[in-house]
């Protein structure tokens, strides 16, 4: 049974991007078919943490009609699938975001994980991701106006009959405003990791590729690792040798 999987969060900047781009490698180095969807038809941005900024045909052309689906699903070199959004506000012109259905049918039971990277707050793009996913990943930063934001998108997650996943911390640091026991008792589900703030994303994003592929023993890299491993049920176990060898096959 393919498992879609919504990354979403209550507001822009809190690293959705950052936490689907990533979880697209680790879960192939799992042995897992991945397929990561832009559905952040506004303002996207997975083509660009990944290098497919500039493609031939996006997901917004075949939400016009002007494309095929198989036209619009890239390959990215380490394994797993992307379907990259259009950058240009032209792109927004003609679309039918209702057609994302299609794309999310049409890929079950040809992949293992459909990975939605969701727009922010609860707009009509968000919600429709949140509608289209099974289960749902929540990203919220370790402040308190992020968390109470995470908070309302998680109520509505309920309210559809979601599966929460839990809530995934990005950008912890010492000056964090809140600890992990006090997300939790605000939003009442578990946080399953605690992505560090790490220089070698931003680097990674300049290089447009993921950190895990940037610096494989990075703090964030090893815990999006053992995030991969927590939702396939599989106990993680670091080694930085073989993560480093596994990473050069795949290179």
């Amino acid at each position: 049974m393919t498992r879609i999987i919504g990354i979403v969060s209550g507001k822009g900047g809190a690293g959705k991007t950052t936490i689907a781009s990533n979880l697209s490698y680790a879960l192939t180095e799992l042995g897992k078919d991945i397929t990561t969807i832009d559905t952040n038809l506004t303002t996207p941005h997975l083509g660009l943490h990944l290098g497919f900024q500039l493609v031939p045909k996006s997901l917004h052309d075949f939400l016009r009609g002007d494309a095929k689906l198989q036209d619009v699903i890239y390959y990215h070199p380490f394994g797993f699938k992307i379907i990259p959004a259009g950058l240009s506000v032209s792109d927004l012109v003609g679309i039918d975001p209702d057609k994302l259905q299609d794309v999310t049918l049409n890929l079950i039971g040809k992949t293992d994980i459909i990975i939605l990277d969701s727009a922010p707050s609860l707009g009509r793009e968000a919600t429709l991701s949140l509608k289209l996913a099974d289960e749902i990943l929540l990203v919220a930063n370790p402040n308190l106006p992020s968390v109470l934001d995470v908070l309302k998108v998680a109520n509505v997650a309920k309210k559809l009959n979601k599966n929460i996943l839990g809530i995934v911390v990005n950008r912890v640091s010492k000056q964090n405003d809140l600890t992990s026991e006090q997300i939790e008792d605000i939003v009442k589900y578990p946080v399953i990791a605690e992505v560090p703030e790490d220089v070698d994303i931003q680097r990674a994003l300049s290089a447009r590729t993921a950190v895990i592929d940037y610096n494989y023993k990075s703090k964030a890299s090893v815990e999006i690792r053992r995030l991969a491993h927590h939702l396939v049920g599989k106990k993680f176990n670091y080694n930085p040798g073989f993560w480093k060898r596994l990473v050069s096959a795949f290179k």
